[in-house]
Formats: structure tokens, C-alpha cells, sequence
């Protein structure tokens, strides 16, 4: 079951970032409710974050024993 939710958690993050849209939309809902919802909107957006994270480590150049 845990996986289910995993995938689903990916399968929403690849979709927000797909549409620009919905990434509006989750930034009126965030200032409307004056962060009621906290918790909920800074996980999605350290999800949003986490793919520039890891693209921006991807890029870097690596050092060391090759």
C-alpha cells in the first residue's frame, strides 16, 4: 500500500510540474486559506523543489577517483 501512495505522490509532482496551471491555482488556494493547510502545500511544494535539486547535482561536475 505504501508504494501505491508513493506513486501517486510522484505521479501528482510530475503533473503539477506539467502544467503551469495547476501550479497557479495551488498558490491562490495556499494565500486563500492563509496557510490552514501548511503542512499539506510545503510538502507538495519541497516535492515541486526537489527536481531542481537534483538536476542542479546531476550538472555539477564530479570530482575524485573516476
Amino acid at each position: 500500500m505504501n508504494i501505491q501512495i508513493v506513486r501517486a505522490f510522484v505521479f501528482l509532482r510530475k503533473y503539477a510540474l506539467s502544467h503551469a496551471e495547476l501550479t497557479q491555482k495551488l498558490q491562490e488556494l495556499e494565500a486563500k486559506y492563509n496557510k490552514q493547510f501548511k503542512d499539506v502545500f510545503e510538502a507538495i511544494n519541497f516535492l515541486l523543489q526537489k527536481d531542481k535539486v537534483e538536476t542542479n547535482q546531476k550538472q555539477r561536475k564530479q570530482i575524485g577517483f573516476k
